[in-house]
């Protein structure tokens, strides 16, 4: 993958608290991913900043008020749009320990605890920028295969004979899209 990536891989980082200094503090720990960082500062502001944009991650304050992080996670995964968006709560040291099982129990992919390490927690939120760029990649090797596909297809059902040069050719081409012994 290149250096420069395209907006769509670029789908940014949803940052979700209450509090200003924790925004400014993951902001200062993420700004170096060069990725998109939004803030939310409720559980309100993140559903509808979800609804606007695609994100490949969400990290989430447990406790705010109004809609906490765990209610705010349900409805994330509620909805067909947002499901697939993986979240990472966020957390006092002096919480329920209970709370990271309710989190994974509400679909979190990871927690972490506050203060965490600025280190750790870029390396949580790298690994998930990947997993969305190769994600995106997928949809779009999906979708060039499944327009490929079809043109072949047609080819099958029209009036004419197909040419089995032109097929020859066509099946190299979707050959090239997926290369064997490679990885997207």
């Amino acid at each position: 993958m290149s250096a420069e990536a395209t907006t769509d891989e670029r789908a940014g980082i949803l940052l979700v608290d209450d509090m200003e200094d924790n925004l400014i503090a993951l902001e200062a720990v993420l700004g170096s991913l060069n990725e998109p960082l939004v803030r939310a500062r409720s559980g309100e502001e993140a559903m509808k900043a979800l609804l606007r944009r695609r994100f490949a991650l969400v990290l989430l304050d447990v406790r705010m008020p109004g809609m906490d992080g765990f209610e705010t996670a349900a409805n994330i995964k509620r909805l067909d749009q947002t499901k697939d968006v993986p979240i990472i709560f966020l957390t006092g040291a002096d919480d329920d320990s209970g709370y990271a099982f309710r989190g994974y129990a509400t679909g979190a992919a990871d927690y972490l605890t506050k203060p965490f390490d600025p280190w750790v927690l870029r390396a949580k939120v790298t690994v998930f920028l990947d997993l969305h760029r190769k994600n995106r990649q997928l949809e779009r090797l999906h979708d060039e295969l499944s327009h490929r596909l079809a043109e072949l297809e047609h080819q099958f059902t029209g009036e004419n004979p197909p040419d089995l040069d032109r097929l020859h050719a066509q099946i190299r081409e979707l050959r090239r899209l997926v290369p064997h012994g490679h990885r997207v």
